[in-house]
């Protein structure tokens, strides 16, 4: 049964990443080499922030909301954004147009992500002898990552690769861009400021996701039609 256990949360976990990338055209375009990149681009950035965040920040006894902490870690979290930037600008992808690169890097870094950060927990947690919904959770937590990673590359798409987006629509695109790039952040002041408990901050992440991902598709979709 723990067994079982283990292998469901980590289907829910890890099973979106390959549905999106076979149930999309990124699989006939055959991105794969643009994602295995994206992700290593996003080990480096991860490596980079480890050592910001042990450099700068102060180890904390307790889980209380410290600001000047959080604002910090913010203002480090921005590293990933420098990360996306180098990954859809830099790095050389086979002949493929900005909506497949944008998703294709998107996947990859969040694929990365939800392997850093949720693979070890799931193997030392899921197996346990006691059932708890706390896996299940995070592999739900993975599913909205992965849909906030593509829509932050779909806008970062949108900053430095759309010369001719209409100028109405740029301060919505980096308010856009500002609001999932600070999402953790956000979601520490509700864990520790407000005291939310961890599936009320899942669900929070589930619609802000969506909320964020349907914003990035209305943004790219108006910068997509000719001007007039």
């Amino acid at each position: 049964m723990t067994v079982f256990h283990f292998f469901n949360c980590a289907i829910l976990t890890f099973g979106p990443h390959a549905v999106y990338y076979s149930a999309t055209p990124l699989s006939e375009y055959d991105t794969i080499g643009t994602s295995v990149k994206a992700a290593v681009v996003y080990l480096v950035t991860a490596l980079v922030k480890l050592v910001f965040l042990a450099t700068f920040l102060n180890v904390s006894e307790n889980e209380s909301f410290d600001p000047y902490q959080e604002l910090l870690k913010a203002l480090i979290g921005f590293i990933d954004v420098a990360g996306i930037y180098f990954a859809l600008t830099q790095l050389t992808h086979r002949n493929i147009s900005q909506n497949h690169k944008f998703q294709a890097v998107g996947l990859g870094w969040a694929f990365a992500d939800s392997v850093l950060h949720k693979l070890a927990p799931l193997w030392v947690g899921a197996r346990g002898l006691e059932f708890t919904w706390d896996y299940i959770l995070q592999g739900l937590e993975a599913n909205a990552n992965l849909v906030l990673r593509i829509s932050l590359a779909a806008l970062g798409s949108l900053i430095w690769l759309r010369k001719n987006k209409p100028k109405s629509l740029i301060p919505f695109i980096y308010i856009s861009a500002g609001i999932v790039a600070t999402m953790p952040s956000i979601i520490s002041y509700l864990r520790f400021g407000l005291g939310w408990h961890f599936p009320e901050v899942v669900g929070f992440e589930l619609l802000t996701s969506l909320a964020m991902a349907f914003i990035s598709w209305q943004l790219f979709a108006a910068c997509q039609r000719p001007s007039s």
